[in-house]
C-alpha cells in the first residue's frame, strides 16, 4: 500500500506575491511545510536561499 501523495494546486490569478502583492509566480514550500508565494522579481531574489533551505521550487 503506498501514502497517498500531497499536492498543491496551481497558481491561480487570485494568489499573490509575500512581499509586494503582485501576481504569484513560484511557489516555496519550505521543509517544515509552511509556503511562500513570490512575484517574479521577488522569486529570482530570494530562489538561491531557498534552495539552501531545501525548499520544493514550484512553478
Amino acid at each position: 500500500m503506498t501514502s497517498p501523495t500531497l499536492t498543491r494546486p496551481d497558481l491561480t490569478a487570485a494568489d499573490r506575491c509575500d512581499r509586494c502583492g503582485a501576481a504569484a509566480q513560484l511557489r516555496a514550500v519550505l521543509p517544515s511545510g509552511g509556503e511562500l508565494l513570490f512575484c517574479g522579481h521577488h522569486g529570482r531574489e530570494y530562489e538561491a536561499k531557498l534552495k539552501e533551505l531545501e525548499a520544493d521550487i514550484q512553478r
